[in-house]
């Protein structure tokens, strides 16, 4: 925790570094979460992963991941440490994965929450927060078809995920491989790029939209507000 003032009034600030699957979750971070968290003096920074010495995005192997983790913990210990992880297709040796309490699950967040602290407990940082999304980043997207408007040209292409969207709620779309919330959205609009189009809609939706609808999601924030 650092003091910093600025004219009469003493702000108490909070750095966050954020590792992210890729580039569509760190523009994510850097133009919706990172304004919004500013002005009550919390400041998160993005990282994408690196998975070999010339690649970065994708979390295909936690024995990759796990040192970038422990690395930002141990590099800043006055700083908290987090990750911004789909939940749908996590590498098989990701903590807790095998674990048969695990496996009987079949709630996107029971599961969610279940790895979290596996991996909060393989990590053993105090300063470590582990977020997955609930399954994957599209799910936020599902929180209002209508910003999905402005990019397709016949809306009646959307018909299929405003009809999922009025079925579940964002955060329980399944993460099989052909249903799940990224690829309900490609079936739907062949034309959709995650890194162009997803960080738009997100910006056009907001975070307190996101809130209300996604409940690990938020969980994940409030935890953030309420660090010292």
């Amino acid at each position: 925790m650092e003091e910093e003032s600025f004219g009469w009034e003493t702000w108490a600030l909070s750095r966050v570094y954020v590792l992210v699957e890729g580039q569509t979750e760190e523009a994510f971070v850097n133009e919706l979460v990172m304004p919004y968290y500013a002005r009550q003096g919390v400041y998160f920074t993005p990282i994408i992963v690196s998975t070999s010495p010339h690649h970065r995005g994708g979390v295909v192997s936690y024995a990759k991941i796990k040192p970038q983790i422990e690395r930002l913990c141990k590099q800043d210990p006055g700083a908290h440490v987090t990750t911004l992880f789909d939940l749908y297709a996590l590498p098989g040796n990701f903590p807790g994965k095998d674990d048969p309490a695990y496996q009987g699950m079949l709630n996107g967040q029971h599961k969610a929450a279940f790895l979290e602290m596996a991996l909060a407990q393989d990590i053993g940082q105090r300063n470590f927060i582990p977020n997955l999304l609930v399954h994957e980043f599209e799910a936020l997207l599902f929180v209002r078809i209508e910003s999905f408007e402005a990019w397709t040209d016949d809306d009646r292409n959307l018909v299929p995920l405003r009809e999922v969207r009025a079925r579940v709620a964002p955060e329980d779309i399944n993460d099989c491989p052909q249903t799940a919330p990224s690829k309900r959205i490609l079936a739907a609009w062949p034309g959709y790029q995650k890194t162009a189009h997803g960080p738009l809609i997100a910006c056009d939706i907001g975070l307190d939209a996101m809130r209300a609808a996604c409940p690990h999601f938020d969980g994940w924030l409030r935890k953030i507000e309420t660090l010292e």
